[in-house]
């Protein structure tokens, strides 16, 4: 309700948003710019500039905002609750493809499992919230390697080459398969572990970009082989692409 505003912290915050799109602003531009005169924003830079948010160049006189936004802001970012803020998309997404649906952590050569929604059809699956498995035999892991660099893909790959295991007969191992995989990743949008990690269970997958750009998270949708087919998975590469931009706007990416 606007009767419910305290009039010198919204006139307050107005000043500080005026600051956050300048380098630096002087008293007589920046009294122009929230309309209001001189004396309160003198009086509210003042309060400001004590409790630390604005500082004040001592050579020409102009404020900008003080580092201490970062800290603010930086607390803040830390605070984000991946798993709270992901659960009703998943849960969500369960509910549409009446499949398992796991959210991930990519941590180096690994993934871990960090939530599962279980189905409400009977599957017998081998995760579980906190199992590690290697990056290369899964959707998710293959979602997030199809976004990195050729030379941060290398460089991945040369660190676990020498660990491959074939965990299936359709595990890839080979270096060029792999590129080519990726390839594919790329153009259709989402990746798939067609019984690379388990036998008899397939999953569609796709990486949750963070604000910053970066991939520390991503889902995947999981079902046994005997309940898709191509179609299937073309559906639920576009659901759980949908799911995933979801969460990311959550988290702060701009598309």
């Amino acid at each position: 309700m606007k009767s419910d505003i305290v009039q010198s912290v919204d006139r307050a915050f107005d000043i500080l948003e005026a600051l956050r799109d300048e380098d630096e602003i002087g008293l007589i531009a920046l009294s122009k710019k929230v309309n209001l005169n001189k004396s309160t924003v003198h009086r509210l830079l003042n309060t400001l500039i004590y409790r630390g948010y604005v500082n004040q160049n001592s050579e020409n006189n102009k404020y900008k905002l003080s580092f201490k936004f970062l800290e603010i802001g930086n607390s803040c970012l830390n605070s984000l609750d991946i798993v709270s803020i992901a659960k009703p998309h998943i849960k969500k997404l369960s509910d549409k493809t009446n499949e398992v649906v796991h959210l991930v952590l990519i941590e180096k050569s690994e993934i871990v499992y960090i939530d599962k929604i279980e189905s409400h059809n009977t599957i017998r699956m081998h995760s579980y919230i906190g199992k590690r498995i290697p990056i290369y035999c899964t959707a998710v892991g293959k979602a997030y390697m199809a976004h990195l660099k050729d030379n941060e893909f290398l460089s991945l790959w040369n660190n676990i080459e020498n660990n491959l295991n074939k965990l299936t007969e359709n595990t890839i191992t080979s270096k060029e398969k792999m590129i080519k995989e990726l390839d594919d990743i790329r153009n259709n949008g989402f990746a798939v572990d067609n019984e690379e990690n388990e036998k008899g269970v397939i999953c569609v997958a796709a990486p949750i970009f963070n604000y910053d750009k970066s991939i520390k998270y991503a889902i995947s949708i999981s079902t046994p082989k005997m309940r898709i087919n191509k179609e299937k998975i073309k559906c639920f590469g576009k659901l759980v692409n949908e799911t995933t931009k979801a969460i990311s706007k959550d988290l702060g990416y701009v598309y």
